[in-house]
C-alpha cells in the first residue's frame, strides 16, 4: 500500500479491513464475522428497530464506498482483507431480534458464515450484480438474509 495515501484513503483501508480484522493470517472474513458478534451487543441489538435499519442502510452505502476506494488503493477485486461487508451481512442476521443469549449469537455467527462462504443462489451471482464495493457487500447481504431467515426458524422450534 502507498504511504502517501491522503487521510480519507487511510480511512478507506482501515474502514474496510475493520481495523486489524482484515488483517488475520487466517480466515480474515471470520474474524470480520465474530468481531461483528462481538460489536453488536454493544453497538447494534440495543438500538430501536427503525435505528437498526437505518445503521445497516447507511453501512451498506458508506461501506461500499469504502471498499471501492480500497480496491483501488490495494490493486485487488475483493481481497481477503476487506471484511467491513462480514459486519453488515452479520448484522442483517441478527437484525429482526430484539436480544439474543451468547449460544444464539454463535449459531447466528455459524449460519451467516455458512451462507458467506457457500454462496447459494444467488448469493455467488450477486457479487456481479454491482460494480466495486457495491458487488463486494450486496453477498454478504443476501448471506446475512439466509442466515436470518433459518436463524428465525431455529428460534422458532426451539426457543
Amino acid at each position: 500500500m502507498n504511504t502517501e495515501l491522503s487521510l480519507c484513503d487511510k480511512i478507506a483501508v482501515h474502514a474496510s479491513r475493520l481495523g486489524p480484522s482484515g488483517l488475520s493470517p487466517y480466515a480474515p472474513g471470520t474474524v470480520g464475522s465474530a468481531v461483528a458478534i462481538l460489536l453488536a451487543p454493544i453497538f447494534f441489538m440495543p438500538l430501536p428497530m427503525w435505528m437498526r435499519i437505518v445503521v445497516i442502510v447507511a453501512l451498506f452505502c458508506w461501506g461500499s464506498l469504502q471498499i471501492t476506494r480500497a480496491e483501488e488503493i490495494l490493486g485487488s477485486k475483493d481481497p481477503g482483507e476487506i471484511v467491513l461487508d462480514e459486519l453488515v451481512g452479520q448484522w442483517i442476521t441478527i437484525l429482526p431480534f430484539a436480544a439474543l443469549s451468547f449460544w444464539w449469537m454463535v449459531i447466528a455467527f455459524v449460519l451467516f458464515r455458512i451462507f458467506d462462504i457457500a454462496k447459494p443462489f444467488p448469493v455467488k451471482d450477486s457479487e456481479t450484480w454491482f460494480e466495486g464495493g457495491w458487488g463486494v457487500m450486496i453477498d454478504d447481504v443476501l448471506a446475512g438474509l439466509y442466515a436470518m431467515v433459518c436463524l428465525g426458524v431455529l428460534r422458532f422450534l426451539f426457543a
